[in-house]
């Protein structure tokens, strides 16, 4: 190459795609007994939600993962989104790796399955980038009991430990979050639960179908609520805001400590959420819908 041809330009970085991975929340968890294996039966109707992290996804010579919007939340082998990907490439006898970008824009601990929803979500994007005949669901049973769910990308009825998935109709409605910036322990739910051992029946789910279809009054319950909220009072305080609010059916998600309740309507939603956030400034507040 002469002077005057100069030098080639380095090739440009691949350009990250980003993929948006969705929370969810329990219309309801009833919680069976104590299984011989240690895991309880479950119960429950998971609906993903228009509202969630986003992770950027490119590829590249080795894996490496950076976190956004969550301080202290570690970026190597205890961060989920870091073991599906590990687990994903190893299965898949691929040769190169990816640079993830996790932002972090749902609480932590929350009850609404945004690691789990992250991790599905790493899972679905390297299969697009480095397409094999690995089975997602294998790999999302062995990350966690909520990553299966997230595969499937719908509304669903899931039972056992929540790998047993059965898609159901659930329509489109609005409601309201609200995180009091209380970070509780599944384990310690469970733990609670089984001191107490109030487990539930199956739930209604013909009757929340048919509530949430007509707006009124979800027969929905969550096993897990009055344990965790009886040690955590501003868990009764955000479900008590979010019954002063015209809002319908407050119900805690899953192990919380996230609670929300239905709105009449999106413009309901919004001026819910912004009174409360108003009220609470220090409580995360979304407005979302049902997806």
């Amino acid at each position: 190459m002469t002077p005057e041809q100069g030098a080639a330009a380095p090739p440009s970085p691949p350009t990250p795609h980003t993929y948006f991975a969705p929370a969810k929340v329990n219309l309801g968890l009833s919680v069976r007994d104590l299984r011989a294996d240690g895991y309880h039966e479950l119960h429950s109707v998971m609906v993903p939600l228009a509202v969630g992290d986003d992770l950027e996804i490119a590829p590249a010579e080795t894996l490496s993962l950076r976190v956004e919007g969550a301080e202290g939340l570690p970026a190597d082998g205890r961060n989920l989104v870091y073991r599906a990907a590990r687990a994903y490439l190893d299965a898949a006898g691929v040769g190169g790796g990816a640079q993830i970008t996790l932002h972090k824009r749902l609480p932590l601990a929350s009850g609404l399955g945004g690691g789990s929803s992250d991790a599905a979500t790493t899972l679905m994007a390297l299969a697009r980038l480095y397409p094999s005949g690995v089975s997602l669901p294998a790999l999302a049973r062995s990350l966690g009991a909520d990553v299966p769910f997230f595969l499937l990308g719908r509304a669903a009825m899931a039972q056992g430990v929540g790998e047993v998935l059965t898609p159901l109709p659930v329509p489109p409605v609005p409601l309201v979050l609200v995180n009091p910036g209380v970070e509780v322990s599944a384990q310690g739910a469970y733990a609670w639960l089984d001191e107490e051992e109030s487990y539930t029946p199956e739930l209604d789910v013909e009757g929340i179908l048919v509530a949430l279809t007509g707006g009124g009054d979800v027969p929905y319950l969550n096993a897990l609520q009055g344990p965790v909220a009886a040690r955590h009072a501003p868990i009764r305080e955000a479900l008590a805001a979010l019954s002063g609010l015209g809002l319908r059916s407050p119900l805690m998600s899953g192990s919380g400590a996230t609670c929300f309740a239905l709105a009449r309507n999106d413009d309901h939603a919004h001026d819910a959420a912004a009174a409360l956030r108003a009220r609470h400034p220090g409580w995360w507040v979304e407005a979302t819908r049902t997806l």
